[in-house]
């Protein structure tokens, strides 16, 4: 049915790449919406939901960077970011700003297609309805089946691969993961430094200071551990 059908965003002032990732993506079974710069893509996220946003990290005005820390502070949406910067400073630069995953130009259309589907593959379901099950984390709680994070203040707000990474560490909590086994689990990909950085962001929202972690500790030499409250 059409309405499941994943809506893609598709965000590059290159108007001959827009194009074609628009014809690759529709001809591969997704609904499609182009924009041609960050200014464009506010106008169409104020009038659609999409289910991943695609976005180039160089483009002229707002750079997929500066945009990419606006979606994150205003939809869960996963992003998915194209870029001709291939050094792992670059990516890191990325992931903090809340993107979900990074393709280095050139690529392979395959490729892409592949990456799109795990990131979607991994995100949290926006209707799911089964009982939840919850773990408390001092203040905040974690909604296992909804993927979801409730502070005293309300909702805070995760990544695809944030709240994928805090899933597992729930479910195997009170076990050491290792970092191994997160980018497996989690479809996280960069190494184990990638997998520090996700750590590192999951625990700004998790822990009352995230400089001496109560909950989301690191086991030196083997990984991490979830100890959420009894």
């Amino acid at each position: 049915m059409l309405e499941e059908t994943p809506h893609i965003l598709v965000v590059d002032d290159d108007t001959r790449l827009r194009g074609l990732l628009r014809k690759y993506l529709m001809d591969n079974g997704f609904r499609v919406t182009v924009a041609a710069s960050a200014q464009d893509a506010r106008r169409q996220i104020r009038a659609l939901e999409y289910d991943l946003v695609v976005l180039d990290r160089m483009m002229p005005g707002e750079d997929g960077l500066s945009f990419a820390r606006f979606l994150r502070g205003e939809t869960r949406m996963p992003i998915l970011m194209l870029t001709a910067m291939g050094e792992v400073e670059e990516r890191i630069d990325g992931l903090e700003a809340g993107v979900d995953d990074y393709l280095p130009k050139p690529f392979e259309p395959r490729e892409l297609l592949l990456r799109i589907k795990t990131v979607l593959r991994r995100a949290p379901s926006r209707d799911q309805d089964e009982t939840p099950k919850e773990i408390q984390l001092g203040s905040v709680r974690f909604d296992l089946d909804r993927q979801s994070l409730h502070g005293r203040e309300g909702p805070v707000r995760l990544t695809a691969t944030e709240a994928s990474l805090l899933r597992v560490l729930a479910e195997n909590a009170g076990r050491v993961m290792s970092r191994n086994d997160l980018s497996s689990q989690c479809d996280i990909n960069g190494g184990e430094r990638t997998v520090d950085v996700q750590v590192t962001r999951l625990r700004r929202k998790i822990e009352p200071d995230p400089r001496t972690p109560r909950y989301l500790q690191t086991i030196r030499g083997r990984g991490y551990i979830l100890r959420p409250d009894e």
